[in-house]
């Protein structure tokens, strides 16, 4: 009994070390597992560097010309938000310049501005911005709306130290309820923090799967049927197959994960209220749900294009189901619950909670019950696929269409 055990553990070995030898003789293999984990993270990271977009361009059209007209222009203008780049005569021309792409947006302050405003009516500014470019639109709302209301609030207490009261009675009368805002988790508002700690574990599941199918179609067309031809005769095969690659693809992707979630991920200085070794907790049943998922089906592709192209193909779609980029609570419910089949959501949901917000081990409890669940289901999966590929292999083994060295 312990010579056949040990014997069956020389032979998970022998796949464990000739597929991790494999992963770095393949070109496919070594661009999906080690430079496309290094170059996703590293160039979606890059592009979002400055956080929040500052220094909007926009048009202030001036057809007031007062005193309180250019307080105005200067106030907009001194916003992190935005930057008046240039002041057009005419609604018109600044039309033009916002249709060439010059400016974001374009502030107009209205003939009769200050007039209104000194006679006691209310005064009125318009902009104009694109909402098709959500970030922009946002930066210069917010600069107009920031620049206006200071304004607003100068002439009225203003209006009130001129009917006798004292600076801090005007101060308390126009605001009287002090409200204190904490931004928690990303206090800069940055887009990068938002976005890249949910993107990085998406690229980890995607490069992983590909990677996978690149290798299990390469052998298949060349017809070397992979580890297959030497676990025809074996006993319990699929089973020692798929713990020794999976085991494989597991301590190849803990090294370049913690280059990318551990050194990359502190070096772009992203939340991080846990630090690195609680996600391994996470990330080791997660690696383990992926490769067996991707073996699962990496046994279907013929040919490496077919397993590019269909994980490829797929992976916007995972990206907007995940909750990266759109909260998972507003996607239909049979969308939602679509998404629990790939294992990127509830890591993403687990790691965020973890890692960003700081909730500790007991907040994520059911989370990673499902990526325990999700583990157990896919090893069925890939035992059952690999089972059937033996079972056709052996058959034509009987047929003489290959031939089994001794």
């Amino acid at each position: 009994m312990f010579k056949s055990l040990f014997k069956g553990l020389h032979q998970m070995a022998n796949y464990f070390t000739g597929e991790l030898k494999e992963c770095f003789r393949d070109s496919g293999a070594i661009v999906m597992f080690i430079l496309g984990m290094i170059a996703y993270p590293v160039a979606y990271s890059i592009g979002y560097m400055k956080e929040v977009v500052k220094d909007v361009p926009v048009a202030v059209v001036d057809l007031d010309h007062t005193s309180l007209s250019r307080q105005l222009s200067r106030m907009v203008d001194a916003t992190e938000q935005v930057s008046v780049t240039i002041k057009p005569s005419s609604l018109t021309e600044a039309q033009d310049l916002f249709y060439k792409g010059d400016v974001a947006g374009v502030f107009l302050i209205p003939n009769g501005f200050e007039k209104n405003i000194y006679s006691g009516k209310q005064g009125g500014v318009t902009v104009y911005s694109d909402a098709g470019h959500f970030l922009l639109y946002k930066q210069v709302l917010a600069g107009g709306l920031y620049g206006s209301q200071v304004l607003g609030v100068g002439i009225e207490i203003k209006n009130m130290l001129q009917k006798g009261k004292t600076l801090q009675q005007a101060m308390d009368a126009r605001e009287p309820l002090n409200v204190n805002v904490y931004s928690l988790y990303n206090p800069n508002g940055g887009y990068a923090s938002f976005v890249v700690p949910g993107i990085l574990i998406i690229v980890i599941q995607q490069t992983l799967l590909i990677g996978i199918g690149v290798l299990w179609a390469k052998h298949r067309e060349r017809k070397s049927y992979h580890y297959l031809k030497a676990a025809v005769n074996q006993r319990w095969a699929s089973l020692k197959l798929v713990v020794g690659q999976s085991s494989a693809y597991v301590a190849l992707y803990l090294f370049t994960s913690f280059l990318i979630v551990g050194l990359f991920y502190n070096i772009m200085n992203f939340p991080d209220k846990s630090g690195l070794w609680p996600v391994f907790y996470l990330l080791i049943p997660y690696l383990f749900s992926i490769s067996f998922l991707g073996m699962a089906i990496g046994v279907m592709f013929k040919k490496r294009v077919h397993a590019l192209l269909f994980l490829v193909f797929i992976s916007p779609s995972v990206f907007f189901i995940s909750g990266a980029s759109w909260p998972a609570e507003a996607l239909p419910p049979l969308l939602k619950a679509a998404s629990y089949i790939l294992p990127s959501t509830p890591m993403i949901n687990a790691f965020l909670r973890l890692r960003v917000y700081g909730a500790g081990l007991q907040s994520i409890s059911a989370e990673y019950r499902i990526i325990l669940i999700q583990m157990m289901v896919f090893f069925f999966f890939a035992l059952l696929a690999y089972a059937i590929k033996l079972n056709s292999l052996r058959k034509k083994v009987k047929t003489g269409e290959i031939l089994i060295p001794d």
